[in-house]
């Protein structure tokens, strides 16, 4: 039996005024999964434990199988353990954006999805200028980067630079233990970056600058039984996320690196899809993670959003179906990790559909089932404990 799971980042939403008062998921043209939903399963998940904020890091974890409330620890040690960072018992891992600020003002969580080339440069600088021996920074992806502080304190409340879109950062700067630190570095970077040739090149091509960092995510490093204990299963991990890297290295699974993936509109989804089959001939589950809709849903960008769900469907689930044949039995599964609805740019609380389709479980066609979030509060299968999702899809 292959087990393919895929995760739509941030696809699910709320009903749109403009589309009518439905969702991007309904609207949106989606034949290859609405060819498995109506011989499949269709239900709802929460990811977001009663108390914990509705984040990437929370909602994958819930996801794959581990109650947040038990093993969460912060989302910076998950994306230290993509880059090969093993973090010391003292030592707390902080996610660090590269953003885009005017006056007091946070306008880009981003830096309009800067290019790694340029970001790397920029996080150089900002390491040989603002680290020291107990503070190092390390480059990502994109925007998305890494602070470690050997002796620093985990106690300290943070928030998402995508949770403060145009509003004034200062009212959000970290709070708690070593905050005075923290803001000294987040302060001092926008005097390094603002005048830098790369953000005057990029206001002259009328792109944001990447002009200060923000510090969030803080953690250290969590236990976590892998899939071979768990479930005595080997897999991969598929993704252009850093965090998502993490989970799977701290899961035991193997990171695929594609090239060309992005994690917005203009990533690689064939080159995804067709290493999930290649990874297929030698594992029995692989988990492809795809964030374009997630992004899409924190610009407000609605068609962009669609088009996300739509080359979802065609290049991901599409190329799947196609190579799947040659492997007999398989199981499919696919979900939201949270809401990121257009409405209100960010991240939301509410449970999120999912569908699962099996090749052996020759179910009746259903030309009611579509996947989307109406169908599936309709439907009677509401799971309130995330586990148990995992669980029922990997279940012999």
């Amino acid at each position: 039996m292959k087990y393919i799971f895929l995760i739509l980042d941030g696809a699910a939403d709320r009903p749109i005024a403009e589309l009518g008062n439905k969702t991007p998921l309904q609207v949106a043209k989606i034949p290859n999964i609405n060819s498995l939903a109506k011989y499949g399963t269709i239900g709802t998940v929460r990811t977001v434990p009663l108390g914990m904020e509705s984040g990437s890091d929370v909602c994958i974890l819930a996801l794959l199988g581990f109650d947040p409330l038990k093993y969460y620890t912060g989302r910076g040690p998950l994306e230290a353990a993509s880059l090969g960072i093993e973090l010391k018992e003292n030592e707390v891992a902080f996610r660090c954006n590269v953003v885009t600020k005017k006056d007091d003002l946070l306008l880009d969580y981003s830096a309009g999805h800067i290019e790694t080339s340029d970001a790397k440069i920029l996080i150089k600088l900002i390491n040989e200028k603002l680290g020291n021996p107990k503070i190092k920074f390390y480059p990502g992806i994109s925007y998305r980067h890494l602070m470690v502080w050997s002796g620093g304190s985990s106690l300290v409340k943070c928030t998402p630079p995508h949770d403060i879109y145009g509003k004034k950062y200062t009212d959000y700067l970290p709070k708690g233990r070593g905050e005075k630190i923290l803001h000294n570095l987040i302060e001092d970077s926008f005097l390094l970056l603002d005048g830098h040739e790369i953000n005057r090149e990029r206001r002259r091509e009328g792109k944001n600058p990447a002009n200060m960092i923000w510090l969030w995510g803080a953690g250290k490093s969590p236990i976590l039984q892998t899939y071979k204990e768990r479930f005595n299963i080997e897999g991969s991990v598929i993704t252009a996320v850093d965090l998502v890297k993490g989970i799977g290295k701290y899961l035991g699974l193997d990171i695929i690196n594609v090239p060309g993936v992005t994690g917005y509109l203009d990533t690689n989804y064939i080159g995804k899809a067709e290493a999930a089959l290649k990874s297929l001939n030698k594992k029995d589950f692989v988990l492809v993670h795809v964030e374009a809709a997630d992004e899409t849903g924190h610009n407000g960008d609605l068609q962009g959003k669609i088009k996300a769900i739509e080359d979802f469907d065609e290049k991901v689930v599409g190329t799947i179906l196609k190579g799947l044949t040659k492997f007999g039995e398989y199981k499919i599964l696919i979900a939201p990790d949270h809401p990121t609805p257009i409405s209100v740019r960010t991240h939301t609380k509410e449970a999120v559909p999912w569908l699962m389709y099996s090749s052996i479980d020759k179910k009746p066609l259903d030309e009611n089932l579509f996947f989307n979030e109406i169908v599936g509060e309709k439907s009677n299968l509401h799971i309130n404990n995330s586990s148990d999702l995992i669980e029922m899809f990997l279940k012999k």
